[in-house]
């Protein structure tokens, strides 16, 4: 069970599938997992309208895109701005080459996923860009060299 929604064993054969290929038709999908296409077809509407499946996507080649380096930073929020950690990670979530942003606990207040050509522009962004937003205290960025494994 997710929340309030009844997630059984089908359905998770679904998502994974539809996580590996969201492209797939329901009747390539019926094929598969030897589910009745109308059944497929009922359980994926079903998980849309529950909001268990908030959306399809692609995963682009971030290489060919000019956006091969990925790096994540961790930010500590310095509340002597004036402005609210929410607006903060609010006005850093608009910046051009950022992917995912948090707001975690622990030692750090935020977390950013950045995407660039390289490392140095990622340090560029993080020089000229992000620490000129009201909030952000100091930061640490790590630069990823390799990605083991990445969902959406």
């Amino acid at each position: 069970m997710t929340g309030n929604i009844m997630v059984d064993e089908k359905d998770y054969k679904i998502l994974e599938e539809l996580k590996e290929n969201s492209r797939q038709t329901t009747t390539e999908l019926s094929k598969k997992l030897d589910i009745p296409r109308t059944t497929i077809h009922y359980r994926i509407k079903k998980m849309k309208d529950e909001g268990l499946i908030k959306k399809f996507t692609v995963i682009p080649n971030y290489d060919q895109l000019d956006k091969g380096t990925t790096a994540y930073i961790l930010i500590s929020f310095d509340p002597n701005e004036g402005v609210t950690q929410r607006e903060t990670a609010s006005k850093i979530s608009q910046m051009d080459r950022v992917h995912e942003l948090h707001i975690i606990s622990g030692e750090w207040d935020i977390m950013v996923k950045v995407r660039g050509k390289t490392a140095e522009e990622i340090g560029d962004i993080v020089v000229d860009q992000l620490r000129e937003i009201d909030g952000v205290g100091h930061s640490t960025t790590c630069v990823s060299f390799e990605s083991v494994k990445e969902e959406i």
